[in-house]
Protein backbone atom coordinates (compact mmCIF):
# COMPACT_ATOMS: atom_id res chain seq x y z
CA UNK A 1 0.00 0.00 0.00
CA UNK A 2 0.81 3.82 -0.55
CA UNK A 3 2.72 5.42 2.34
CA UNK A 4 0.07 8.00 3.95
CA UNK A 5 2.22 11.08 2.77
CA UNK A 6 2.14 9.94 -0.88
CA UNK A 7 -1.81 9.48 -0.11
CA UNK A 8 -2.40 12.96 1.59
CA UNK A 9 -0.27 14.46 -0.86
CA UNK A 10 -2.85 12.94 -3.65
CA UNK A 11 -5.89 14.50 -1.80
CA UNK A 12 -3.70 17.30 -1.86
CA UNK A 13 -2.94 17.75 -5.68
CA UNK A 14 -6.75 16.82 -6.48
CA UNK A 15 -6.60 13.63 -7.44
CA UNK A 16 -9.21 10.69 -6.93
CA UNK A 17 -8.34 8.97 -4.22
CA UNK A 18 -9.04 4.93 -4.71
CA UNK A 19 -11.17 1.93 -2.81
CA UNK A 20 -7.91 0.83 -1.58
CA UNK A 21 -6.71 3.42 -0.30
CA UNK A 22 -9.12 4.72 1.23
CA UNK A 23 -8.77 1.77 3.29
CA UNK A 24 -5.55 1.98 3.70
CA UNK A 25 -6.12 5.49 5.59
CA UNK A 26 -8.85 4.44 7.85
CA UNK A 27 -6.83 1.16 8.84
CA UNK A 28 -3.94 4.09 9.88
CA UNK A 29 -6.66 5.77 12.14
CA UNK A 30 -8.18 2.94 14.01
CA UNK A 31 -4.55 0.53 13.98
CA UNK A 32 -2.94 4.14 15.37
CA UNK A 33 -0.31 4.11 12.74
CA UNK A 34 -1.59 7.61 11.40
CA UNK A 35 -0.35 10.49 13.62
CA UNK A 36 -2.41 13.05 14.53
CA UNK A 37 -1.04 15.44 12.18
CA UNK A 38 -1.39 12.94 8.97
CA UNK A 39 -4.97 12.30 9.93
CA UNK A 40 -5.51 16.42 10.30
CA UNK A 41 -3.82 16.73 6.66
CA UNK A 42 -5.89 14.47 4.95
CA UNK A 43 -9.08 15.92 6.82
CA UNK A 44 -8.36 19.55 5.47
CA UNK A 45 -7.27 17.98 1.62
CA UNK A 46 -10.63 16.54 1.36
CA UNK A 47 -11.76 20.12 2.66
CA UNK A 48 -10.44 21.48 0.46
CA UNK A 49 -10.24 19.10 -2.83
CA UNK A 50 -13.54 17.30 -2.02
CA UNK A 51 -14.52 13.58 -2.77
CA UNK A 52 -16.57 12.40 -5.46
CA UNK A 53 -19.86 10.14 -5.03
CA UNK A 54 -17.73 6.90 -5.04
CA UNK A 55 -14.83 8.13 -2.77
CA UNK A 56 -17.58 9.10 -0.42
CA UNK A 57 -19.01 5.61 -0.98
CA UNK A 58 -15.78 3.87 -0.39
CA UNK A 59 -14.99 6.25 2.46
CA UNK A 60 -18.27 5.42 4.49
CA UNK A 61 -18.10 1.46 4.11
CA UNK A 62 -14.43 1.95 5.45
CA UNK A 63 -14.99 3.56 8.49
CA UNK A 64 -18.10 1.03 9.24
CA UNK A 65 -16.07 -2.14 8.60
CA UNK A 66 -13.46 -0.57 11.09
CA UNK A 67 -15.04 -2.47 14.13
CA UNK A 68 -18.10 -4.09 15.09
CA UNK A 69 -21.06 -4.09 12.99
CA UNK A 70 -24.62 -5.22 15.33
CA UNK A 71 -26.12 -7.80 15.18
CA UNK A 72 -30.41 -8.36 15.84
CA UNK A 73 -33.00 -10.90 16.34
CA UNK A 74 -34.69 -11.84 13.01
CA UNK A 75 -38.27 -10.39 14.54
CA UNK A 76 -36.61 -6.90 14.50
CA UNK A 77 -36.04 -6.90 10.97
CA UNK A 78 -37.94 -3.76 9.36
CA UNK A 79 -38.04 -1.97 12.84
CA UNK A 80 -34.60 -0.70 12.82
CA UNK A 81 -34.88 3.05 12.56
CA UNK A 82 -32.92 5.85 13.61
CA UNK A 83 -32.82 9.77 13.01
CA UNK A 84 -29.41 12.12 13.17
CA UNK A 85 -29.25 16.33 12.73
CA UNK A 86 -26.63 18.04 10.98
CA UNK A 87 -26.28 19.91 14.68
CA UNK A 88 -28.32 23.32 15.58
CA UNK A 89 -28.52 25.02 18.58
CA UNK A 90 -30.98 24.24 20.94
CA UNK A 91 -31.58 21.11 18.73
CA UNK A 92 -32.39 18.17 21.87
CA UNK A 93 -34.71 16.82 19.07
CA UNK A 94 -32.95 13.14 19.40
CA UNK A 95 -33.98 13.02 23.04
CA UNK A 96 -38.01 13.28 22.47
CA UNK A 97 -38.35 11.18 19.02
CA UNK A 98 -35.58 7.97 20.00
CA UNK A 99 -38.55 7.26 22.86
CA UNK A 100 -41.59 8.49 20.50
CA UNK A 101 -40.48 5.99 18.69
CA UNK A 102 -39.99 3.49 20.70
CA UNK A 103 -43.58 3.95 22.18
CA UNK A 104 -44.87 3.75 18.19
CA UNK A 105 -43.23 -0.01 17.86
CA UNK A 106 -39.66 1.31 16.71
CA UNK A 107 -36.33 0.13 17.99
CA UNK A 108 -34.18 2.80 18.14
CA UNK A 109 -30.31 2.14 18.33
CA UNK A 110 -28.89 5.68 17.97
CA UNK A 111 -25.36 6.14 17.91
CA UNK A 112 -24.27 9.73 18.87
CA UNK A 113 -21.77 12.37 19.11
CA UNK A 114 -20.87 14.84 21.11
CA UNK A 115 -20.58 18.68 20.25
CA UNK A 116 -18.88 19.93 16.94
CA UNK A 117 -18.10 23.42 16.65
CA UNK A 118 -20.88 25.83 18.88
CA UNK A 119 -23.66 23.22 18.19
CA UNK A 120 -23.90 21.13 21.05
CA UNK A 121 -23.95 16.73 21.09
CA UNK A 122 -26.72 14.72 21.80
CA UNK A 123 -24.09 12.67 24.19
CA UNK A 124 -23.00 16.09 26.25
CA UNK A 125 -26.61 16.97 26.98
CA UNK A 126 -26.97 13.13 28.21
CA UNK A 127 -24.00 13.28 30.54
CA UNK A 128 -25.62 16.17 32.28
CA UNK A 129 -28.14 13.44 34.00
CA UNK A 130 -25.83 12.22 36.71
CA UNK A 131 -24.84 8.89 36.29
CA UNK A 132 -26.15 8.48 32.89
CA UNK A 133 -23.52 6.15 30.87
CA UNK A 134 -23.39 6.47 27.45
CA UNK A 135 -20.86 4.05 26.58
CA UNK A 136 -22.81 0.74 25.95
CA UNK A 137 -21.49 -2.78 24.51
CA UNK A 138 -23.22 -3.96 21.48
CA UNK A 139 -24.84 -6.83 23.99
CA UNK A 140 -26.06 -4.03 26.33
CA UNK A 141 -27.40 -1.97 23.55
CA UNK A 142 -29.42 -5.41 22.39
CA UNK A 143 -30.81 -5.65 26.28
CA UNK A 144 -31.82 -2.59 26.24
CA UNK A 145 -33.40 -2.11 23.40
CA UNK A 146 -35.46 -5.46 24.29
CA UNK A 147 -36.65 -3.82 27.40
CA UNK A 148 -37.54 -0.30 26.17
CA UNK A 149 -37.09 0.01 22.35
CA UNK A 150 -34.34 2.57 22.62
CA UNK A 151 -31.09 3.57 23.38
CA UNK A 152 -28.67 6.43 22.82
CA UNK A 153 -25.13 5.71 22.65
CA UNK A 154 -21.33 6.98 22.02
CA UNK A 155 -18.80 5.30 19.54
CA UNK A 156 -16.98 2.64 21.54
CA UNK A 157 -13.60 0.93 20.48
CA UNK A 158 -16.02 -1.63 19.31
CA UNK A 159 -18.19 0.56 17.27
CA UNK A 160 -17.29 2.75 13.96
CA UNK A 161 -13.34 3.50 16.32
CA UNK A 162 -12.95 5.28 13.17
CA UNK A 163 -14.85 7.85 13.30
CA UNK A 164 -14.92 8.38 16.51
CA UNK A 165 -10.91 9.90 16.22
CA UNK A 166 -11.76 11.62 12.94
CA UNK A 167 -14.76 12.99 14.54
CA UNK A 168 -13.08 14.58 17.22
CA UNK A 169 -10.47 16.06 15.18
CA UNK A 170 -12.82 17.66 12.73
CA UNK A 171 -13.48 19.84 15.44
CA UNK A 172 -9.96 20.96 16.17
CA UNK A 173 -8.84 21.25 12.59
CA UNK A 174 -11.99 23.73 11.15
CA UNK A 175 -13.17 20.62 8.88
CA UNK A 176 -16.24 20.20 10.55
CA UNK A 177 -18.48 21.58 7.36
CA UNK A 178 -17.00 19.25 4.83
CA UNK A 179 -19.42 17.27 3.18
CA UNK A 180 -17.56 14.08 2.52
CA UNK A 181 -16.65 13.92 5.96
CA UNK A 182 -20.04 14.83 7.19
CA UNK A 183 -21.51 12.25 4.91
CA UNK A 184 -18.95 9.54 6.00
CA UNK A 185 -19.39 10.22 9.58
CA UNK A 186 -23.53 10.11 9.66
CA UNK A 187 -23.56 7.26 7.49
CA UNK A 188 -20.91 4.62 8.89
CA UNK A 189 -22.36 4.96 11.92
CA UNK A 190 -26.01 4.30 10.64
CA UNK A 191 -24.38 1.13 8.44
CA UNK A 192 -22.88 -0.09 11.71
CA UNK A 193 -26.34 -0.13 13.38
CA UNK A 194 -27.68 -2.60 10.59
CA UNK A 195 -31.22 0.30 9.75
CA UNK A 196 -33.56 -0.51 7.76
CA UNK A 197 -34.66 3.16 7.85
CA UNK A 198 -33.09 6.84 8.61
CA UNK A 199 -34.41 9.89 8.81
CA UNK A 200 -32.15 12.78 8.46
CA UNK A 201 -32.93 16.58 9.71
CA UNK A 202 -30.56 18.92 7.67
CA UNK A 203 -30.23 22.13 8.72
CA UNK A 204 -29.30 25.92 6.72
CA UNK A 205 -28.70 29.12 8.26
CA UNK A 206 -26.56 31.38 9.93
CA UNK A 207 -26.05 29.13 12.97
CA UNK A 208 -26.14 25.71 10.96
CA UNK A 209 -23.12 24.17 9.13
CA UNK A 210 -24.36 25.13 5.92
CA UNK A 211 -25.90 28.21 5.55
CA UNK A 212 -27.79 28.45 2.37
CA UNK A 213 -30.73 25.76 1.77
CA UNK A 214 -28.64 25.11 -1.71
CA UNK A 215 -25.66 23.92 0.32
CA UNK A 216 -27.96 21.77 2.92
CA UNK A 217 -29.75 20.24 -0.17
CA UNK A 218 -26.50 19.01 -1.79
CA UNK A 219 -25.35 17.61 1.08
CA UNK A 220 -29.04 15.84 1.94
CA UNK A 221 -28.89 14.34 -1.44
CA UNK A 222 -25.36 12.88 -0.74
CA UNK A 223 -26.77 11.52 2.32
CA UNK A 224 -29.58 10.28 0.99
CA UNK A 225 -27.69 8.43 -2.07
CA UNK A 226 -24.76 7.28 -0.03
CA UNK A 227 -27.65 5.55 2.51
CA UNK A 228 -29.34 4.02 -0.96
CA UNK A 229 -26.11 2.38 -1.68
CA UNK A 230 -25.92 0.72 1.76
CA UNK A 231 -29.07 -0.30 1.55
CA UNK A 232 -30.76 1.86 3.99
CA UNK A 233 -34.17 3.15 3.23
CA UNK A 234 -33.05 7.12 3.97
CA UNK A 235 -35.05 10.42 3.84
CA UNK A 236 -33.99 13.92 4.77
CA UNK A 237 -35.67 17.37 5.73
CA UNK A 238 -34.21 20.23 5.47
CA UNK A 239 -34.97 22.90 8.48
CA UNK A 240 -34.23 26.33 9.22
CA UNK A 241 -31.62 27.50 11.87
CA UNK A 242 -31.36 31.15 12.14
CA UNK A 243 -32.78 30.84 15.73
CA UNK A 244 -32.69 28.31 18.86
CA UNK A 245 -34.88 25.28 18.65
CA UNK A 246 -37.22 25.53 21.50
CA UNK A 247 -36.42 27.79 24.67
CA UNK A 248 -33.52 26.15 26.34
CA UNK A 249 -30.12 26.23 25.33
CA UNK A 250 -27.38 24.78 27.57
CA UNK A 251 -26.99 20.75 27.95
CA UNK A 252 -28.56 20.17 31.41
CA UNK A 253 -31.66 23.06 30.04
CA UNK A 254 -32.39 21.01 26.89
CA UNK A 255 -32.50 17.74 28.55
CA UNK A 256 -35.31 19.06 30.62
CA UNK A 257 -36.99 20.60 28.05
CA UNK A 258 -37.00 17.41 26.51
CA UNK A 259 -38.95 15.40 28.99
CA UNK A 260 -41.53 18.34 29.15
CA UNK A 261 -41.79 17.84 25.37
CA UNK A 262 -42.27 14.13 26.08
CA UNK A 263 -45.13 14.90 28.90
CA UNK A 264 -46.79 17.16 25.72
CA UNK A 265 -46.02 20.27 26.82
CA UNK A 266 -42.92 22.33 25.73
CA UNK A 267 -42.35 24.70 22.77
CA UNK A 268 -44.55 24.01 19.55
CA UNK A 269 -41.56 24.36 17.23
CA UNK A 270 -39.84 21.37 19.11
CA UNK A 271 -42.78 19.29 19.12
CA UNK A 272 -43.43 20.10 15.23
CA UNK A 273 -40.23 18.84 14.25
CA UNK A 274 -40.02 15.70 16.36
CA UNK A 275 -43.75 14.77 14.65
CA UNK A 276 -42.60 16.08 11.31
CA UNK A 277 -39.36 13.91 11.83
CA UNK A 278 -41.52 10.76 12.99
CA UNK A 279 -43.90 11.01 9.89
CA UNK A 280 -41.46 9.20 7.32
CA UNK A 281 -40.36 5.69 9.67
CA UNK A 282 -42.41 3.13 8.81
CA UNK A 283 -43.22 1.65 12.09
CA UNK A 284 -44.33 5.18 13.89
CA UNK A 285 -47.72 3.98 14.12
CA UNK A 286 -50.57 6.50 15.30
CA UNK A 287 -49.99 7.59 19.13
CA UNK A 288 -50.67 10.15 21.67
CA UNK A 289 -47.72 10.96 22.15
CA UNK A 290 -48.53 14.53 21.79
CA UNK A 291 -52.05 16.52 22.30
CA UNK A 292 -53.33 16.58 19.23
CA UNK A 293 -52.99 20.61 18.17
CA UNK A 294 -53.45 22.61 14.70
CA UNK A 295 -50.48 22.52 13.42
CA UNK A 296 -50.10 23.19 9.23
CA UNK A 297 -47.53 20.67 8.78
CA UNK A 298 -49.27 17.27 7.51
CA UNK A 299 -46.37 15.19 8.48
CA UNK A 300 -47.29 15.90 11.66
CA UNK A 301 -50.56 14.03 11.75
CA UNK A 302 -49.35 10.17 12.74
CA UNK A 303 -48.24 10.91 15.91
CA UNK A 304 -50.74 13.05 17.21
CA UNK A 305 -54.28 10.84 16.51
CA UNK A 306 -54.99 9.68 20.02
CA UNK A 307 -55.16 6.04 21.16
CA UNK A 308 -57.92 5.06 23.11
CA UNK A 309 -56.44 4.18 26.86
CA UNK A 310 -52.90 4.80 26.10
CA UNK A 311 -51.90 6.75 29.18
CA UNK A 312 -49.04 9.18 28.61
CA UNK A 313 -46.53 9.74 31.78
CA UNK A 314 -46.90 12.87 32.88
CA UNK A 315 -43.01 13.42 32.86
CA UNK A 316 -42.69 11.56 29.84
CA UNK A 317 -40.18 9.15 31.34
CA UNK A 318 -40.97 6.01 33.11
CA UNK A 319 -38.74 4.06 35.60
CA UNK A 320 -38.19 0.92 33.32
CA UNK A 321 -37.06 3.53 30.56
CA UNK A 322 -34.24 4.88 33.59
CA UNK A 323 -33.25 1.99 34.91
CA UNK A 324 -31.40 0.24 31.89
CA UNK A 325 -28.72 2.88 31.72
CA UNK A 326 -28.17 3.20 35.75
CA UNK A 327 -30.35 5.41 36.32
CA UNK A 328 -32.93 6.48 39.48
CA UNK A 329 -36.23 7.03 37.93
CA UNK A 330 -36.38 9.77 40.43
CA UNK A 331 -34.61 12.29 37.28
CA UNK A 332 -37.94 11.90 35.37
CA UNK A 333 -40.22 13.05 38.14
CA UNK A 334 -41.65 16.94 37.40
CA UNK A 335 -39.59 19.84 39.20
CA UNK A 336 -41.54 20.56 42.84
CA UNK A 337 -44.10 24.09 42.31
CA UNK A 338 -42.97 24.97 45.40
CA UNK A 339 -41.01 28.16 45.60
CA UNK A 340 -39.63 27.40 49.22
CA UNK A 341 -39.20 24.15 48.24
CA UNK A 342 -35.12 22.99 49.96
CA UNK A 343 -34.48 20.78 47.09
CA UNK A 344 -31.35 21.45 44.32
CA UNK A 345 -32.29 22.28 40.89
CA UNK A 346 -32.92 19.10 38.67
CA UNK A 347 -29.31 18.18 36.91
CA UNK A 348 -27.81 21.19 38.37
CA UNK A 349 -29.56 24.27 36.49
CA UNK A 350 -28.29 27.46 36.97
CA UNK A 351 -30.01 30.11 39.33
CA UNK A 352 -32.44 32.52 38.07
CA UNK A 353 -31.32 35.65 36.39
CA UNK A 354 -31.39 39.12 37.97
CA UNK A 355 -34.15 41.34 36.91
CA UNK A 356 -32.51 43.43 33.66
CA UNK A 357 -32.89 47.21 34.07
CA UNK A 358 -35.98 48.28 32.41
CA UNK A 359 -36.67 48.21 28.18
CA UNK A 360 -38.96 50.40 26.56
CA UNK A 361 -41.99 48.60 24.71
CA UNK A 362 -41.51 47.08 21.39
CA UNK A 363 -41.86 43.70 19.15
CA UNK A 364 -39.14 41.14 18.98
CA UNK A 365 -38.16 40.75 15.34
CA UNK A 366 -35.19 38.03 15.50
CA UNK A 367 -33.69 35.72 18.08
CA UNK A 368 -30.20 35.10 16.40
CA UNK A 369 -28.76 31.64 17.39
CA UNK A 370 -25.25 31.89 16.67
CA UNK A 371 -24.20 34.61 18.77
CA UNK A 372 -26.26 33.47 21.92
CA UNK A 373 -23.98 29.65 20.58
CA UNK A 374 -20.99 31.56 20.72
CA UNK A 375 -21.67 33.32 24.34
CA UNK A 376 -22.29 30.14 26.06
CA UNK A 377 -19.57 28.01 24.00
CA UNK A 378 -16.85 30.40 25.59
CA UNK A 379 -18.60 30.03 28.58
CA UNK A 380 -17.90 26.10 28.83
CA UNK A 381 -21.12 24.56 27.33
CA UNK A 382 -19.05 23.53 24.53
CA UNK A 383 -15.40 22.57 23.58
CA UNK A 384 -12.11 24.19 21.97
CA UNK A 385 -10.20 20.87 21.19
CA UNK A 386 -11.11 17.15 21.34
CA UNK A 387 -11.63 15.93 25.19
CA UNK A 388 -11.78 19.11 26.93
CA UNK A 389 -14.75 18.72 29.54
CA UNK A 390 -18.09 20.42 29.24
CA UNK A 391 -20.03 22.57 31.51
CA UNK A 392 -23.69 20.87 31.92
CA UNK A 393 -24.86 23.74 33.83
CA UNK A 394 -24.01 26.67 31.67
CA UNK A 395 -26.74 27.51 29.32
CA UNK A 396 -29.57 29.98 28.58
CA UNK A 397 -33.60 30.16 28.83
CA UNK A 398 -35.33 32.32 26.05
CA UNK A 399 -37.70 34.03 27.67
CA UNK A 400 -39.30 35.65 24.14
CA UNK A 401 -39.63 34.97 20.54
CA UNK A 402 -39.53 36.08 17.76
CA UNK A 403 -42.81 38.17 16.48
CA UNK A 404 -43.82 38.77 20.73
CA UNK A 405 -44.94 42.72 22.01
CA UNK A 406 -42.97 43.03 24.60
CA UNK A 407 -44.85 45.95 27.66
CA UNK A 408 -42.33 48.65 28.68
CA UNK A 409 -40.91 47.49 32.38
Amino acid sequence: PSPLPALIRKKRDGERLEDAEIRNFVRGVTEGTAQQGQIGAMLMAIRLRGMDAAETLALTQAMASSGRTLAWPPAWHGLLVDKHSTGGVGDKVSLALAPALAACGCKVPMISGRGLGHTGGTLDKLEAVPGFRVSQSPEEMRHILARVGCCIVGQSAELVPADRVLYGLRDVTATVDSLPLITASILSKKAAERLSALVLDVKFGEAALYPTQESARELARSLVEVGAHLGIRTAALLTRMEQPLGRAVGNALEVLEALECLGGGGPRDLRHLVTALGHPCPCATPMSLFPPRPYPHRASEPLHVPVPNVPVPQAGVTPVSLSPMSLSPRLGAPPCPCPQCPCPPRLGSPPCPCPQCPCPPGWVQQVRALPLARVLHGLGAGRARAGDPVNPRVGAELLVGTGQHLRAG
